[in-house]
């Protein structure tokens, strides 16, 4: 695998940049799901609940490929 400028090969790198980029967003994605309850969309509020969790599942799928690639199958969410 090419190694790029980080020193990570280029896809792990782009793991780890989809991964982090999905848990920003879902934490993010939290304080949108207030602002639609406090303004009473439930039906808003549910919508920003399914893209959460499509991202969480984006960044788990990621964790999964990254233990994967470096070998280590019992890491937890942060890599060592």
């Amino acid at each position: 695998m090419a190694t790029g400028e980080t020193g990570f090969d280029d896809v792990s790198f782009d793991l780890i940049s989809v991964q982090y980029h999905s848990l920003k967003a879902g934490h993010d994605y939290g304080q949108y799901v207030r602002d639609a309850r406090n303004a009473g969309r439930e039906d808003i509020a549910g919508f920003f609940e399914q893209v959460m969790a499509e991202n969480s599942r984006r960044a788990e799928q990621c964790h999964t490929f990254l233990a994967e690639l470096s070998g280590a199958s019992g890491s937890g969410p942060a890599m060592s």
